[in-house]
């Protein structure tokens, strides 16, 4: 029986009843953009994976930025995407847990994927399931050279700021968006990407949280590594090269699509 959520702001933690199916994790799809490189109508192959899991998985989590951009206004959400939201929808009434992570490109959420989709929102989670412990967080702000972006995010987040946005028509909102985007894209692709940082992060959250799985993304970087306190792990992307995770009995793998 599908449940509703709300949204929330904190680490949440849930328990799931142990259960022989597996649970899967995605990230970094950017839905809306088709940068160079990206595999041909990729949101239809999500979607397709999506409605391949009905009644198969127990959980499905995206974690972090699955849109390039994400807002919401009092009666407005994004068109382009309802074939995706309904595939959501039909995934938790097949009886999968289904849960999105905020990200840095979409980190607005309002109540529409909660009420509308039944589908949880979170900053950072904690599952339990099939007796394993999992962190989950999108993993943007980690880097120490992020200290400019830690600084935009709550300027952007603030009550304030979200208010002014809204007041510009939905259409030229997402065009700035984008542009925006663009640009920052542009500066990431020329930035070296320390992974032992993402690593050193993920060894401090299992042992803080008391968990075997830290997972996260935003590096785009897909791969499994084992640390002192348990194992760090990210999906990679859903854009040139898709992958995801999956967690069956008790195991973490690797798939590339």
């Amino acid at each position: 029986m599908s449940q509703r959520y709300k949204k929330t702001k904190a680490t949440d933690f849930i328990k799931i009843d142990a259960m022989d199916l597996p649970a899967y994790f995605i990230s970094d799809a950017h839905l809306g953009i088709e940068p160079p490189g990206a595999v041909p109508d990729r949101e239809q192959k999500l979607i397709q994976l999506l409605s391949s899991w009905k009644g198969k998985a127990s959980h499905v989590v995206v974690v972090g930025d699955l849109f390039e951009f994400w807002y919401e206004y009092n009666y407005y959400v994004a068109s382009a995407h309802f074939d995706l939201y309904r595939a959501f929808a039909e995934l938790v009434e097949s009886g999968v847990e289904v849960h999105v992570l905020q990200g840095n490109h979409d980190f607005a959420y309002g109540d529409f994927f909660p009420k509308r989709l039944g589908v949880a929102v979170h900053k950072s989670l904690v599952l339990e399931i099939q007796g394993k412990r999992v962190y989950l967080t999108h993993g943007d702000g980690v880097p120490k050279s992020d200290r400019g972006y830690r600084f935009m995010r709550k300027v952007l987040d603030l009550p304030l700021n979200r208010f002014l946005f809204k007041q510009i028509h939905p259409d030229w909102g997402m065009a700035l968006a984008r542009f925006v985007g663009r640009n920052s894209r542009k500066y990431g692709e020329s930035r070296v990407i320390k992974v032992d940082e993402y690593l050193e992060w993920g060894d401090r959250m299992l042992k803080k949280e008391h968990c075997d799985f830290c997972i996260h993304g935003h590096h785009h970087i897909s791969g499994i590594w084992n640390t002192p306190n348990g194992i760090v792990a990210s999906p990679g992307e859903f854009i040139k090269k898709p992958a995801i995770l999956c967690l069956e009995n008790g195991g973490l793998k690797l798939v590339s699509l």
